[in-house]
């Protein structure tokens, strides 16, 4: 990708965080309200296209130049880009596996910013192992039926359409899972109540219930039992880059927040950032940012040139990057000691939203356990 290109796209997502975002990020996380005037401002400013190919009206960019956006974005809110990331998981799932006919009718929904998608994987008895869930999803008359339940689903009750994984054929195991797309509206189709989250407050992570919920045969992305390889392509090829470029933002606005407090708090008439003990955090949260972004970065360059890796490469930066940020966050919460506790101090967002990153999308053991046997080749 051309670099003046790349510059220009993370100005332009720079610009809107601080602008849009960031003037709004404190209300919508108190009052735990759903960004979707955060939402609007991206899609007019084209930021729903970002990582669709060209060829169905999108930007056609890579992983890195996505994550570079999402960084942005995430410095201002991470509860946005959150659901930004989530919505950009489905719109590239539509494009990869829908239907002819399907595709034409919702990707250009999505991408002018009109429609907001949400992933829904995770079941309360399976957790981050996409290969225990039990949604089952049957095919009769043209259509699928849906039973089950999924939790902790980010925008759940918001978003306008669902990519959710189903098993359409239980005795084949990981082969005999699918992927469907059901609309807010499906008959069947139910939300519980917004979880009351430690952080991420504005994300609406809610249960999604499927009883006999029927959605249209031509609502299946992919073949029947390519469930699997397109949560691949999608959620963990891309969103995986979105999750580690989220704590990347975090990360750098609490350094930037620290470094700013340590040069203008004057205790006995001297900045607290001449003490030694304070530079050497100040020290300790610039080289865990610096290597969080460069790692990142190289990984998603490497999913770039070579996809079939996009998996291993998106698990390392997301561990790495998720618990970068919580340490960075921490240490920003101790420099600013009592002014961090508090709630009138961005810090103890940042800190309470880089905790959930460690959680959502796979937890880090999870990713220590999946880095660890591909070393091992298990």
């Amino acid at each position: 990708m051309d670099t003046l290109l790349m510059e220009e796209i993370r100005d332009a997502a720079r610009r809107i965080a601080t602008e849009r975002l960031k003037p709004r990020a404190v209300e919508t996380d108190r009052e735990r309200t759903f960004p979707w005037e955060n939402m609007k401002a991206l899609g007019d400013a084209g930021f729903h296209r970002l990582i669709v190919s060209e060829q169905e009206g999108g930007l056609g960019l890579g992983r890195n130049a996505f994550a570079s956006v999402v960084a942005e974005l995430a410095k201002a809110c991470a509860s946005t880009a959150l659901v930004h990331v989530s919505s950009a998981v489905v719109s590239k799932a539509i494009e990869l596996g829908a239907g002819d006919d399907t595709r034409k009718k919702l990707l250009p929904e999505m991408t002018g910013g009109r429609s907001l998608g949400a992933f829904a994987v995770h079941e309360p008895d399976s957790g981050s192992n996409a290969g225990a869930i039990t949604t089952r999803a049957i095919k009769e008359d043209g259509h699928y039926v849906i039973n089950g339940t999924k939790f902790f689903i980010t925008s759940a009750g918001e978003a306008d359409l669902y990519l959710v994984l189903v098993r359409t054929n239980p005795e084949k195991g990981a082969q005999g899972m699918s992927t469907l797309l059901v609309e807010k509206d499906a008959p069947g189709l139910s939300f519980g109540r917004p979880e009351d989250k430690m952080g991420l407050t504005s994300t609406s992570s809610r249960e999604l219930f499927f009883s006999d919920c029927r959605v249209p045969a031509d609502n299946l992305v992919g073949k029947e039992g390519e469930g699997m390889q397109i949560i691949g392509k999608t959620i963990v090829g891309w969103g995986f880059f979105g999750a580690a470029a989220i704590s990347l933002g975090i990360a750098k606005s609490a350094t930037e927040l620290a470094i700013e407090h340590a040069k203008k708090r004057m205790i006995a008439g001297h900045p607290i950032g001449a003490h030694q003990a304070v530079q050497f955090m100040i020290a300790d949260m610039v080289l865990k940012t610096d290597a969080a972004e460069s790692f990142l970065y190289a990984s998603a360059s490497n999913a770039d040139s070579a996809p079939g890796f996009a998996a291993i490469n998106g698990f390392k930066a997301k561990l790495f990057a998720s618990e970068a940020a919580v340490e960075t966050a921490n240490l920003a919460i101790q420099i600013l000691a009592g002014h961090g506790y508090c709630r009138d101090y961005v810090v103890e967002r940042l800190f309470r939203d880089a905790r959930g990153l460690t959680l959502h999308f796979k937890t880090s053991e999870w990713l220590r356990q999946d880095i660890a046997k591909a070393a091992l080749g298990l």
